[in-house]
This record gives C-alpha cells, structure tokens and sequence, in this order.
C-alpha cells in the first residue's frame, strides 16, 4: 500500500508536468529585421523620442523589504513546525502525541513538494476566475532575476521569496485539517487527502481570493492573509472529515481530557509569534503600513484571551489555560482577513467578539452539530474565520477606524464578504467530502478498533512520544 500512495502521488505529479509541456509550447519570434545600413540613422533618429517617451522606470526591489519577507517565511514555518504540532500534540492522549506531530509535519512537508510542482503556477501563474494556468509548473522560467509584485507600483520582491511565503500558507492550511480527525485515521489516508484537497480546493480558493483575475479578487472581497483561503477553507473540511470517519471509540464516555497542556500553551504561544510573520508579511513590504497588521494581530489576540477567559468564568465559575490558549488562537484568526483593514480598536472589538463567538463555536455549536472535531478546528478556524471576513466589512469602513476609502459601504461590502464565506463553505465542504469518500475507496479512512484503542504512536509509527 506504501508503494501504491507513493506511486500515485508521482504519477499526480507526471501528469500535471505532462500537461504542462503540450500546454506550454512557446515560440519567439525573432528581432524585427534591421533598416538598411543607408536607413539606419534617420530610423535611430526617428526613434530616439519615441523610445525616451515609453521609457519606464526599472523596478525597485529593496533590501528590506527582501529581509523582511524572508523573516516571514520563517516565521509562519515556527508556526506548523512547531507551533501548530505542539499545540495539538498536546489537545491529544499521550498515545497519540507522535501520530499527531507526524501528520503535522509531513502534511506540510508533501504540500511543499506539491505547491512547487504545480501548487504555485495553478494559484498565482496566470489569469482566470478560479483557477491559474499550468505556465510555471517545476516553477518553469522562474529565475534568482524574477520579480514578483508587490502592493505598490514598481516595487517588487524576488520572485523565489514570494514562492516560499506563499508556500508556507498552503501548507498550514492542510495541517490544520489534521486536528479534526486527530487519534482516529490512517496515516497514509491522511496524505492522500490532503494532496487531493490541495489540489481541487486550496487552489482554486487561493486564486479566486489572491490570484490574478480572480473571481472574488474582482468584486472587491477583502482577506488580507487568508481568512477564507486558510482558515475557513480547512475549518469547513475538517468539519466534513469529522462526520465522514466517524467519532472516536469511548467519546462522550471515556475521558478524552488533553494529555499536556504545557505543550499546548507552548504551541499556541509559538502560534502568536509567528503569526506576526502571517499577518503582517502579506503585506509583502518592510513599509509604513505593515505597522496596522502587526498592531492589529497583536490587539486583537489579546482582546480574544481576555473574552474567552471572561466567557468560561461566566460560564463555569473559573477561566481555564486550555481557554486562554484557544481564545489566543481565536483572535489570530478572527484578525487574518480584516489585519490591513481595520484600525486599532476596531481589531480589539473583533477579537472580543471572536473570542464569545468561538467559546460557543467550540461549546454549544459542537453539542448542536453533533461531530467529534477532536482538537475543535471549525469552532475556533472556521467560526473565528467567517467572524474575522464577516466583520471586516464593517470595521474597514473609515468612520469607524478602517482603511476604506471614501465610498466605502458596509452594507455592500458586507454582502460581498458574505458572498465569498459562502462560496468557500460550499467549495470546500463538496471537495472535502468527495476527496475523503476517494480515499475511502482507495484504501480506507479509518485504523481498526484495536489500533485505535492501543494509540496511533506504536501502531502507526512503531514509537512512542514519552518512554514509560
């Protein structure tokens, strides 16, 4: 079955490279002929004005923000490895830790290979409404000279940095799906999900959102870095996972509580530093505006701490370290789409709002859906998401602190973030449901009752995380 999974995946990769090549036959022509030596001069002459006239500036890449972005990329890698590993390592039973921090890892590991074979070109190498073009597969033509754009005109970055920033977002959202069907699933199903989810529903949302003609790019939606793309997207797919595997052996019987919550303190908290790299590298330059989605991440994360906190006081008579980290998380997400938009204490609001909102996401809505999402991946990625790209359109008006110009109408902006919240859920939740029925077939879901019950770490992996 190993040589089957590998064997797929290389031939899903032949075969978009295959593709590429019938697809990409490019012909240059050659230079103009050249005037007659007699001619020549009078042409120079002739062309000299025209040519001073469509004279354009060369573009500008500056050091810092080339530094800047390279922190980023490395600051949103600190958070899957090993943020978001140890923030779920520790949500899970102590047999179940190294299952969790290997799916973690290797998820991000194969949608790395997989965003550079084909990943990067579909999302970002050409122009459509949902999808790109196969032009850059095997990053083809991309060169140490190319230059990717940035928010301002004719400032640019390496175009190999934007491909690993971007990189890194993908692979995050495909880890994250892990902590619904966390304790339960093969790792080979895992793998092969993850690749076919990346492929039909990550994509597709990430160009529709962020990619050059892109359906909800051209009405106007806002997601600064990634409220629909990434957390919504995998929220909705974690969520389908949940029902379609089905609920673990003992839940709402046996108890389930977090194996260590030191270790998801220390992941939740590498979460929050390198969420900077997140929110605040999508703006892709080292200028004066990357200052709003670093404030804002930080205010709002905060904001959602205190909320979640105050929220279990009220609701149990005491605040728990599990709910102080979740409500950290809670905030980061909620700020994802609206950090370039929305002012100081606009963010502060959203994070309040986010922080009451995901405690019943992960509470009374998970009682009323009815699904074992293990490490609560829709009630705190997808609730807080559709809270952050919901309230971006009110909050991004300038009367209340936002960025928005002076047309800007919450109403009508509103409506658009709603449009592309419900696009993602539906997208995402089809794809999801059809690619884990896929796997299904292919070779299972689900480890047997008696893997299950002895923990993923020795079955699967034939290790375990604490010696005894």
């Amino acid at each position: 079955m190993k040589k089957f999974l590998a064997s797929l995946l290389l031939g899903l990769g032949l075969a978009i490279g295959g593709g590429a090549a019938i697809a990409q036959t490019t012909t240059e022509a050659p230079a103009a002929a050249t005037a007659p030596a007699a001619e020549a001069p009078a042409a120079a002459a002739a062309e000299a004005p025209a040519a001073a006239e469509a004279a354009v500036p060369a573009p500008t890449v500056d050091k810092g923000d080339v530094t800047w972005m390279m922190i980023s990329t490395i600051l949103v890698l600190l958070m899957v490895v090993p943020g978001l590993a140890l923030f779920y390592g520790g949500l899970v039973r102590s047999k179940n830790m190294l299952s969790v921090l290997m799916q973690v890892m290797v998820v991000f590991s194969l949608i790395t290979v997989l965003w550079a074979i084909y990943g990067y070109s579909l999302a970002f190498g050409g122009e459509g409404l949902i999808i790109g073009g196969l032009d850059k597969v095997f990053l083809l033509g991309v060169t140490p000279d190319s230059l990717a754009d940035t928010f301002t005109d004719n400032v640019k970055i390496p175009e190999y940095i934007f491909i690993a920033f971007q990189c890194t977002f993908a692979g995050i959202t495909c880890a994250l799906i892990v902590g619904s069907f966390a304790e339960r699933i093969k790792f080979g199903a895992v793998l092969l999900f993850c690749a076919l989810w990346f492929t039909f529903s990550y994509i597709p949302i990430a160009h529709m959102v962020w990619g050059a003609g892109g359906y909800l790019l051209d009405k106007g939606a806002l997601d600064f870095a990634g409220g629909t793309v990434v957390h919504i997207n995998a929220g909705v797919a974690g969520l389908v996972g949940a029902y379609v595997i089905g609920k673990r052996i003992g839940y709402g019987k046996e108890s389930m509580a977090p194996h260590s919550l030191t270790l998801t303190m220390v992941g939740a908290s590498l979460l929050w530093v390198g969420w900077f790299g997140f929110n605040a590298g999508s703006n892709l330059e080292a200028n004066g505006f990357v200052g709003l989605p670093f404030i804002n991440t930080l205010l709002a994360t905060a904001a959602a701490v205190l909320a979640w906190c105050i929220g279990e006081a009220l609701g149990k008579g005491k605040a728990s370290m599990l709910g102080g980290a979740s409500g950290a998380v809670a905030g980061l997400v909620a700020i994802t789409p609206a950090c370039g938009s929305v002012g100081p204490m606009g963010a502060i609001v959203l994070g309040l709002i986010a922080g009451f909102l995901c405690l019943w996401g992960v509470s009374g809505l998970k009682k009323i859906l009815g699904a074992d999402d293990s490490l609560d991946v829709f009630g705190v990625h997808g609730i807080g998401g559709i809270v952050g790209a919901i309230l971006v359109g009110v909050f991004g008006a300038p009367s209340l602190g936002g960025t928005g110009g002076e047309d800007f109408s919450i109403a009508s902006q509103v409506v658009i973030q709603a449009e592309g919240v419900l696009i993602t859920l539906v997208w995402s939740g089809v794809v999801a449901f059809i690619c884990y029925k896929i796997v299904d077939m292919i070779m299972g879901l689900r480890v047997t009752e008696e893997a299950e019950r002895e923990g993923l770490d020795i079955t699967s992996h034939g290790e375990t995380a604490y010696n005894r």
